[in-house]
């Protein structure tokens, strides 16, 4: 590789497969290269950015600002930042630090939680699929479930050492709690370079070195030289659409991540791409991709976090059409992995490392088993976990994975910043919010009086008259009860119960208002209308005119209510038999005339013609899917038409069901 300026050196990507010849020959191994205090000293961190041939991966060289101090975790870019502070591992050794203690490293967290088989929230998480069933879950986490088992176990050795008396000095918990709290070393080993500016820094992630080429630091660096590999042409396909056979017998890697129904695989060359000019080209969108599959299988319950079977084995086996999807989605999961793996049994075998992202038992006894022809082994010393924040599996995450893994990270430390760190604390800022008008604080009897618009509401909306003469009663309120806060357009429309009843055309919740209620129709609302005004059909005018019969000219000013003159209850039933007949005999006549014009036509209409005579004939009584489920919703609340929606969906979902089995059956 030519000679390049040192500054030239940082703008472009160093693939750790293929680096400058000027970079091996003056890479030397940083002499603190364990301590913490370069991971972790956030505030005297800045970057030295290194920049791609390609535009939209300028971002994914930035490390440094970009990291987590209490995880010991460097990042990409701002997104895999924010998404590893929203995980529980991050919040985790939140709860460490309150509590004086340690922060744990990723593999130690997965180790503590275990059977929990809970997904966890960063590393599943998503910002592009399913936002919105996997942004709501459970507030039964994983973290939740790991804190209070820790509870438990804290109050059962607190208990045990209250008997015994042998530990009351401490010694034999703190030897036991060193040997728990020790974490691993960081995960970036840092080397020094002379092309370097002064205080910065080469990283090379301590995972893709074997455990003894990571123990052996005296001899890093000739490990490093060792790893060169010579470019490579670009593979061409086969006839079959396969890469040629020479493309599988260099060095590669598999990296593999499953997790809440998703599952990404990807077996990826470690030789560089050769360029039209003879030298290695940038690595984003550049690497050899030797075999890649994803599946995805509905799994998880919705809402409510963690797998079908975690759930079964915590309550016992559920019966609804959704648990038995998702157990059947389970298993099919399960078989489509191992089949996979067992058809890539040549190219694992042969991988230098394996890079495996498996949180959970479900998803650790898909991929190790036990299983008859199982291909991978938990023991197997190439096995590593991925040292960063990763999202949901998909193919693309795997390739950002790898070139997270691949690339040197160019760090730079201000050591002016770090000793005015040392000597005084950081002052905690809060960034500024814009100021927000403050709510006013409700007194005792507004809130009340909104708690009971709230309920009369509901009651005139359902047309509940005894449940709403029963309230009005219970709590000794007026039947023109104000509805609060008037300032709304609904209440502004319709500020009292009759107001309401008739805006809605309820003609009994009018009669009863009037009569038994003993309502107020004079009242106008906030455009100066009486309830009569508001009501939009002759029955519900009808009630208020009944009503002005019954409870005599007396009762209420009926001229300033602008309600017309009374009529008996018998004349307003008689009026309405009477338009009830005559809409009869109309729909009669119509019917015969349809019949007449169909005989002299003939056959001719059809299709949606045809549908629609056929609906004209029978008096509009045919009516489609969406009408009946309307005519079926109507009267409901918000509430109870969500609970006719889901048992629809679940029985819907059950027939599905029973077709899948008799289709396997089959």
């Amino acid at each position: 590789m030519d000679s390049k300026k040192p500054d030239d050196l940082l703008k472009r990507p160093l693939y750790l497969y293929d680096l400058p010849q000027e970079v091996l020959s003056t890479l030397t191994l940083k002499e603190d290269t364990d301590a913490q205090n370069l991971e972790t000293n956030n505030s005297s961190i800045s970057l030295k950015p290194s920049h791609d041939a390609s535009p939209s991966s300028s971002s994914e060289n930035l490390v440094g600002s970009q990291a987590c101090s209490l995880c010991s975790l460097s990042f990409a870019n701002v997104q895999d930042q924010r998404s590893h502070q929203k995980s529980d591992w991050h919040h985790y050794n939140l709860k460490q630090k309150l509590r004086a203690q340690k922060p744990v490293s990723e593999a130690e967290f997965e180790k503590l939680i275990g059977d929990l088989d809970e997904s966890l929230s960063g590393s599943e998480s998503s910002n592009t699929e399913d936002d919105e069933d996997e942004a709501n879950r459970s507030k039964e986490s994983t973290l939740t479930a790991l804190l209070k088992k820790q509870a438990t176990l804290a109050d059962r050795n607190r208990n045990d050492n209250k008997t015994g008396e042998e530990d009351e000095d401490g010694d034999e918990d703190g030897s036991t709690n060193k040997k728990q709290r020790a974490g691993g070393k960081p995960p970036l080993m840092w080397f020094t370079s002379p092309l370097l500016p002064t205080n910065t820094y080469f990283g090379v992630y301590r995972a893709i070195f074997t455990s003894e080429e990571s123990r052996n630091g005296g001899e890093i660096v000739d490990i490093v030289k060792k790893k060169q590999l010579d470019p490579i042409p670009a593979p061409k396909p086969s006839p079959d659409g396969n890469l040629t056979p020479a493309a599988y017998k260099g060095p590669h890697i598999f990296l593999c991540m499953i997790g809440g129904g998703h599952f990404a695989a990807m077996v990826v060359s470690l030789a560089p791409r050769q360029t039209k000019h003879g030298s290695a080209g940038p690595m984003n969108r550049e690497a050899t991709v030797l075999a890649h599959k994803t599946f995805h299988r509905y799994t998880t319950r919705r809402k409510q976090g963690g797998s079908q079977s975690a759930n079964d084995n915590a309550k016992g086996n559920a019966h609804s059409a959704g648990s038995s999807i998702r157990r059947y989605n389970e298993q099919a999961l399960t078989d489509e992995v191992r089949l996979l793996l067992q058809d890539w049994k040549g190219l694992l075998d042969t991988s230098e490392l394996l890079f495996i992202r498996a949180t959970g038992a479900t998803n650790r006894r898909t991929l190790f088993g036990p299983y008859e022809g199982q291909v991978l082994r938990a023991n197997d010393p190439r096995i590593r976990g991925f040292p960063f924040s990763t999202r949901r599996a998909t193919q693309n995450e795997l390739m950002r994975s790898f070139i997270e893994l691949t690339r040197l990270k160019v760090r730079e430390i201000d050591p002016t910043k770090e000793a005015k760190a040392q000597q005084e604390p950081p002052a905690k800022t809060t960034p500024a919010k814009p100021s927000k008008p403050a709510t006013p604080k409700l007194t005792e009897e507004e809130e009340t009086a909104l708690l009971h618009t709230t309920q009369l509401q509901a009651f005139i909306r359902r047309s509940k008259l005894p449940a709403l003469l029963s309230y009005l009663k219970t709590n000794d309120l007026t039947p023109d009860f104000p509805f609060q806060p008037p300032s709304t357009q609904q209440n502004h429309h319709a500020p009292t119960p009759l107001h309401l009843a008739a805006s809605l055309n309820s003609a009994p919740l009018v009669a009863g208002l009037l009569a038994k209620a003993g309502a107020n129709p004079t009242i106008p609302n906030g455009e100066g209308k009486t309830p009569f005004e508001l009501a939009g059909d002759r029955p519900t005018r009808d009630a208020f005119r009944v009503a002005r019969g019954e409870l005599g000219e007396d009762k209420w000013d009926w001229e300033a209510a602008r309600v017309p003159p009374a009529m008996t209850r018998a004349e307003a039933e008689g009026r309405d038999a009477r338009e009830r007949a005559e809409s009869e005999r109309k729909e009669v006549e119509r019917r015969k005339a349809e019949e007449l014009r169909l005989q002299r036509e003939g056959p001719k209409a059809t299709g949606s013609g045809a549908a629609a005579g056929r609906s004209m004939m029978d008096g509009g009584k045919m009516r489609s899917a969406q009408e009946k489920r309307e005519e079926e919703a109507r009267g409901m609340t918000p509430e109870q038409r969500m609970k006719l929606d889901r048992e629809r969906r679940a029985r819907a979902a059950e027939e599905r069901f029973k077709k899948m089995r008799a289709g396997g059956g089959g």
